[in-house]
């Protein structure tokens, strides 16, 4: 049964365009990174993490890279860094490549939060990947890799759905 709140909102990218969209992210961070044997995905708990797990399938299925996979765990709904969690202690982030990875660039807070553990160790490169940017940035944070950019007003909201199949793509609310 499909959820009535999602058929009350425009889809803007079809479950298969999402999908295109992601595996052309995936062939432009190989492209930046072809020299490197290895590559960090950390994903941003909800939906970022979902795209980084179909991101790093992508990698793989079209790349020698080694690619790791990490979950960022922090409360976002805070205006305020909280901590934040790895949910792979074992993976050694410092000297790597790393791809921040999240939905939905909006204001730049989130990301800049997500950031913190990164700026403490010596990095080899730390990237941002995105599916959407609204450009509605409040920090100075821009994304290397996007799928769309999507002009939209301030009370808008555009929700990315890749947890549930039925529902998967994007949609304006």
């Amino acid at each position: 049964m499909m959820d009535n709140s999602i058929t009350t909102h425009r889809q803007i990218l079809t479950s298969l365009q999402t999908r295109q969209k992601i595996r052309r992210i995936a062939f432009e961070i190989y492209e930046q990174n072809f020299e490197e044997k290895e590559i960090i995905l950390a994903g941003i708990v909800g939906e970022g993490y979902e795209f980084a797990k179909v991101l790093s399938q992508e990698l793989k299925s079209i790349s020698p890279l080694d690619v790791k996979l990490i979950e960022l765990r922090f409360d976002k709904t805070i205006n305020q860094q909280s901590e934040i969690h790895f949910d792979d202690d074992t993976v050694q982030v410092e000297n790597q490549v790393v791809v921040v990875v999240d939905d939905v660039l909006n204001t730049g807070r989130t990301l800049a939060f997500a950031l913190e553990p990164f700026l403490k160790v010596q990095m080899k490169k730390v990237q941002v990947a995105v599916i959407v940017d609204r450009e509605h940035h409040k920090f100075p944070i821009s994304a290397d890799y996007v799928g769309y950019s999507l002009s939209t007003t301030i009370s808008e909201r555009v929700e990315v759905i890749l947890s549930r199949s039925s529902d998967e793509g994007v949609y304006l609310k």
